[in-house]
């Protein structure tokens, strides 16, 4: 069986007692979930530079407003009814930019997720709904 190695974004705003994650759909594709930043590390790449790069392809923020927290976990995720494991890397950034409740953003990128458009917005930690594919795994290291 063959491990595909990702990275996923834990972005998270407010104080602790009220603290909240960023999540997002993908625009006209319920069927995909709710989700957090994150995808393929590609052949070559260092762990840290995946991780940026799939945080502004994704959400379009701006490095300057995530301010690097570290890593919090690292597992392997075996999809059901696929001949498959993905090596997860969770890290943690909280955001220190502007308030801003929700936005959209089209990705533009040499990957299967080019012109798809993701809505962003936040989710209380505390009362968050299940994401998709057990991306949720590691909320509680938050």
């Amino acid at each position: 069986m063959r491990t595909r190695r990702k990275v996923f974004a834990y972005i998270t705003r407010g104080p602790q007692e009220k603290k909240e994650l960023l999540v997002f759909t993908h625009k006209g594709e319920p069927e995909a979930g709710l989700q957090v930043p994150g995808g393929t590390i590609e052949e070559g790449e260092m762990l840290i530079d995946a991780l940026y790069r799939e945080v502004q392809e994704e959400t379009g923020l701006p490095r300057m407003v995530l301010e690097f927290e570290g890593k919090i976990h690292k597992y392997t995720y075996y999809p059901e009814h696929q001949d498959k494991a993905y090596e997860r890397n969770i890290f943690h950034f909280e955001y220190t930019g502007e308030p801003i409740e929700s936005w959209e953003h089209t990705i533009v990128s040499d990957g299967r997720d080019n012109g798809r458009t993701f809505e962003f917005h936040w989710e209380p930690i505390d009362n968050l709904p299940k994401l998709a594919a057990e991306q949720d795994a590691a909320i509680e290291l938050l």
